[in-house]
């Protein structure tokens, strides 16, 4: 995945006729990074390919879909999200079943015990997580705010957040968002 990452930011970057310090400038991230990434010799964090989808204009999940398929249901089993589950540095499983041009991106998101999303950020859109196992803390703005599982909570991206894993348990939980 980590090759097809690089090839599809590269892609798009080149579709926008957008340079890689265009977006180095945009996103407080190196060329050298960037170049790396693209060239799939990095690896990105959800954050940085949070910054990277903003300059870009595109939701995260559009970096993790299948091609196209229509607007036909897609139903997405157990077993295939199971087997993509690790396959980047964060463990972020797009959940829309390549359907074209969605309104909002459902993803699963497993924090492991002690893992975070990084540093504040913010971004276009706004944001609905539910919590399915384990105790995720999210700050908010500064304000902290811990969900159990079957919490949920909702809030605008451009408020500064972040996601961590303060305990020793693995954490599920989706997080649906909408660039709006």
């Amino acid at each position: 995945m980590t090759d097809e990452l690089g090839v599809k930011i590269k892609e798009l970057r080149k579709q926008q006729k957008q340079t890689l310090k265009q977006i180095s400038e945009e996103t407080g991230l190196s060329i050298s990074f960037l170049s790396q990434l693209e060239h799939s010799k990095t690896s990105a964090t959800l954050e940085s390919l949070k910054k990277i989808s903003d300059a870009l204009n595109v939701n995260p999940s559009y970096f993790f879909a299948k091609p196209a398929t229509g607007t036909t249901p897609t139903v997405v089993r157990h077993e295939s999200v199971d087997a993509e589950l690790t396959e980047n540095k964060f463990i972020y499983r797009d959940l829309s079943g390549g359907m074209e041009a969605p309104l909002f991106s459902p993803i699963l998101i497993i924090l492991n015990p002690g893992d975070n999303r990084g540093s504040n950020f913010s971004h276009k859109g706004q944001e609905f997580l539910y919590v399915l196992e384990g105790t995720l803390t999210i700050h908010i703005e500064g304000e902290e705010h811990v969900l159990h599982p079957h919490d949920s909570i909702f809030l605008q991206s451009s408020k500064s957040h972040y996601w961590l894993n303060k305990t020793d348990r693995t954490i599920k939980f989706l997080c649906v968002s909408a660039v709006g």
